[in-house]
């Protein structure tokens, strides 16, 4: 990696620093926040899929924005548009809102995550090629993957440790303090390199256009129509499994006031992931296709929720909540290297938001049917439930592999792209 290469990922790693340590500062106590609030578990996962909502109906829009006005614009308005809402939250908790506030709510915080959903990632892979890095890009995102584990092991314990010394609001306080600390350090530092915004379009046929390329090069490309399809399962089960962990824990632990347990239990899944990063790049090299890591981890994530849904002791369900962040964190920077070898450089942005769009259209629909079954059944049953909905992600998984795309058998050192979209 030569000198401008080096300085890409240092202000790539430096934003998914500070952005992770801001979201996640309340990830630990999110649901305890939604039912201290007087919400149901239906009423909470509900919160949470109209969050989701908010992922996908802005997806295409605000890729617009990363492609019509730039990466560096799409950032600056998502730490604004987040920290914003994110107040309004700590408001309607200060004021026990009604239901349909947190819906309006949830939608806008929705539209704050899509400004960065994609727009991070396109500029990191244009600038990386722009300044002549020609390695694999399994061992960048392995690196963010590590950093973005790092900073949630730090913001989710601080944040469970801070809301039981205090209350659960002033995690979202200090969310909105670093995220506004975020947009200064982001003014100064990010600027849009080896991509030249398009701005001469008008917006909506600009968003016409863009959703009609996403469609294009995402669900019309075969390969890549497949792992998007599996999307809605996998990305859906994994909002709901982190969040319903939270009170199932305490419930097991024993004491329904305990945060600094959720805290550490989003913690645990930080320290997965950091690990999980830093054994992408050796997992992808013990294989010779991309999708053999994909279909291998999920089958092993699936199993591993069944089984949680099974046990009744603590320590167990936290050993086994370790299994899983560890097999999810080890195949997610080998999927976003795979879908970024099969999109050309001038959709990026937005075929990534579409693909984000695509794993939040499931959330949607799982959270509030898997809130709706512990309200009923109980966590343990719908954390089961979780993992065979996951496994409905495994034959389109196949089915991407059956294309035998080059980016398939891209080797990890080298990030050999497809012949049929080559990158430039």
């Amino acid at each position: 990696m030569n000198a401008a290469a080096r300085k890409i990922q240092r202000i790539y790693l430096t934003l998914t620093l500070g952005n992770t340590l801001a979201a996640s500062f309340i990830w630990g106590i999110n649901t305890l926040f939604l039912l201290d609030a007087g919400l149901s578990n239906l009423e909470a996962f509900a919160a949470n899929a109209f969050f989701t909502a908010g992922m996908v109906l802005f997806e295409v829009p605000t890729g617009v924005v990363a492609d019509s006005w730039g990466r560096r614009a799409s950032f600056l308005l998502g730490t604004v548009t987040l920290s914003v809402t994110t107040y309004l939250y700590y408001l309607l908790w200060q004021f026990s809102a009604p239901f349909w506030m947190w819906a309006v709510v949830s939608v806008l915080l929705g539209l704050g995550f899509t400004f960065f959903s994609g727009a991070v990632e396109a500029w990191l892979v244009d600038a990386l090629q722009f300044s002549g890095y020609e390695g694999g890009m399994e061992k960048v995102f392995g690196r963010g993957q590590m950093v973005w584990g790092i900073a949630m092991l730090t913001g989710s314990v601080a944040g469970g440790v801070i809301a039981q010394a205090t209350n659960l609001g002033v995690p979202f306080l200090l969310r909105v303090g670093v995220l506004l600390a975020m947009f200064a350090v982001a003014f100064w530092l990010l600027h849009d390199v080896g991509f030249t915004p398009e701005r001469s379009t008008h917006p909506l046929r600009a968003t016409r256009a863009l959703l009609s390329a996403s469609i294009e090069n995402g669900l019309k490309n075969p390969p890549v129509r497949y792992v998007m399809l599996a999307a809605p399962f996998s990305a859906g089960v994994e909002i709901y499994v982190f969040y319903a962990l939270q009170p199932y824990l305490l419930e097991l632990f024993g004491d329904p006031r305990a945060y600094s347990i959720a805290g550490v239990a989003a913690a645990v899944v930080a320290g997965s992931q950091v690990v999980g990063g830093w054994l992408a790049p050796w997992v992808r090299g013990l294989v010779r296709r991309r999708t053999t890591v994909l279909i291998l981890g999920g089958a092993a994530s699936a199993l591993t929720l069944v089984v949680i849904g099974l046990t009744h002791v603590f320590w167990l369900a936290l050993v086994l909540l370790v299994l899983w962040a560890l097999v999810s964190s080890a195949y997610r920077p080998v999927r976003q290297a795979y879908l970024n070898d099969m999109i050309e450089s001038k959709q990026r942005a937005t075929v990534l938001s579409f693909d984000s769009l695509m794993g939040s259209s499931g959330g949607v629909v799982v959270q509030p049917l898997l809130g709706r079954s512990a309200d009923v059944y109980g966590y343990p049953a719908s954390l089961a439930i979780s993992g065979v909905i996951d496994l409905i992600a495994l034959p389109f998984l196949l089915a991407s592999r059956r294309q035998q795309h080059q980016a398939d058998r891209a080797n990890a050192s080298t990030g050999t792209s497809s012949a049929e979209s080559p990158l430039p």
